[in-house]
């Protein structure tokens, strides 16, 4: 059971949002605007969020925007089709995925528990994946958890997928491409500006703690150093 963040300010879509993840055992809490959330997310700590990204005094850019200066929380968020642009920022400023209104439940479901897993939590029949390292690098996917020489380097869910996706295989160079269908899947738009985005967050965590393992192969895309 995961504590799940639902922030709408449409009560009949947090209902349906809430209906569906009782009937698979999380807990919801809910929020009706941004400021709300804030509130909630410090009282309850929640292990995700589901945040609108048009709402009344705060909109969810903002909110995402606050939450990633103190937590990597995943976030997903809900769009309608005509906030592209306002769907395709939200990623660049740190949400995992995204999904565009009007939604399936089922949909919903299987994008939060796909969030829950790559962020670190796993259910019982999930099987155990091999730690994985690359020279100063070290990935453990079983407890979300990434290491540049032995300091621990904090990731969002999805830039913990980016980095494993660049440590597929040694010195390979990965497109944008690439990148996207290893860490998000078959079934999503994420642009190459987005990419970047990420990758420049991650990059700028490592510099934190003293090495960046990341190359840019220009033209083409990324890999990890030799």
């Amino acid at each position: 059971m995961a504590k799940i963040l639902v922030v709408d300010d449409d009560g009949h879509i947090r209902e349906v949002v809430r209906f569906a993840l009782e009937r698979a055992g999380h807990q919801p809490i809910e929020a009706a605007d941004g400021s709300a959330a804030l509130i909630a997310f410090d009282r309850d700590h929640p292990d995700l969020v589901v945040l609108d990204i048009v709402m009344p005094e705060m909109d969810g850019i903002d909110v995402c925007r606050k939450l990633r200066e103190k937590s990597e929380v995943p976030i997903l968020f809900l769009s309608s089709r005509d906030d592209e642009l306002d769907r395709v920022l939200g990623l660049e400023i740190g949400a995992d995925d995204y999904v565009i209104k009007p939604f399936s439940p089922r949909e919903l479901m299987a994008r939060i528990k796909a969030l829950l897993r790559r962020s670190g939590r796993r259910s019982d029949n999930d099987e155990e994946e091999p730690i994985l390292e690359r020279g100063p690098l070290r990935l453990d996917p079983n407890r979300h958890r990434c290491y540049l020489d032995g300091g621990e380097v904090v990731l969002t869910a999805s830039e913990f997928e980016l980095v494993k996706a660049l440590m597929g295989s040694a010195g390979k160079v990965y497109s944008r491409g690439e990148l996207v269908e290893r860490a998000w899947g078959f079934d999503h738009h994420i642009t190459e500006r987005t990419i970047d985005s990420h990758i420049r967050r991650v990059r700028r965590k490592f510099a934190d703690h003293g090495g960046d393992p990341i190359e840019t192969v220009y033209g083409i895309g990324y890999r990890l150093r030799s």
